[in-house]
């Protein structure tokens, strides 16, 4: 059942909002859309790039109904913190995973993902914890924002890596969805973050080639952080 369905299933229709991240495709927000209620965008935490309890809580009105979270890049959001969000104030939260990958292949993710973690340099790697299953092995690119990440992406390629900025546009400046509305972390990560190749099939040359050109483009710029 997709979340359109779950939602009208669960009563949730015209004249409700339901709370839902900026920092990703469209999809759920449009199944939101679809089930006749107002999207209602909150900010991400900065290290899972999932909803962030404390803002989805600051965001919630009495015409509140449910919360979507979104699992993202193979590390799992704090669905228990946002459950707790959930009972206090009578919501709905409903869950979007990611597809889920063989074992072996997870596995040989997640070696290559601690490969970049420990010889890559001037930019942020990402954070392990609870269970990341690397369905996209993303950094953040330091220095001026969008410019910085773009111009570090543009010579990653020219070098042979291929890389992908994970969300170009976070969905409350997309003209469908266009909100007034603060959200510094989602903002932040959509200027700063890139996806670097952790594919079960790369080689140790393509590992190595990937740590080669990253550190060679990292030490010219300025830290951020």
């Amino acid at each position: 059942m997709g979340t359109a369905a779950m939602l009208r299933a669960a009563g949730v229709g015209v004249g409700d909002e339901v709370i839902v991240p900026a920092y990703g495709n469209a999809d759920v927000a449009g199944a939101v859309t679809l089930a006749g209620a107002l999207p209602v965008f909150a900010d991400v935490d900065p290290v899972t790039y999932c909803l962030d309890a404390a803002a989805v809580e600051a965001v919630v009105t009495p015409r509140t109904a449910a919360v979507v979270v979104v699992h993202r890049f193979g590390r799992p959001a704090d669905v228990g913190r946002l459950r707790g969000v959930g009972q206090r104030h009578g919501l709905l939260v409903l869950e979007q995973g990611e597809s889920v990958a063989p074992y072996d292949e997870i596995a040989r993710r997640r070696e290559r993902a601690a490969y970049l973690d420990g010889r890559l340099r001037g930019v942020r790697t990402p954070d392990g914890g609870d269970g990341h299953t690397y369905q996209q092995y993303v950094v953040r690119v330091p220095g001026n924002g969008r410019p910085d990440r773009d111009a570090f992406a543009r010579a990653l390629r020219g070098r042979g890596v291929e890389c992908r900025v994970p969300v170009k546009t976070p969905l409350h400046r997309l003209p469908e969805f266009r909100r007034c509305v603060s959200l510094p972390e989602t903002e932040r990560a959509a200027d700063e973050t890139l996806a670097l190749p952790v594919d079960a099939a790369l080689t140790k040359r393509d590992m190595q080639r990937i740590v080669a050109a990253c550190n060679a483009l990292g030490g010219l710029l300025q830290p951020a952080f």
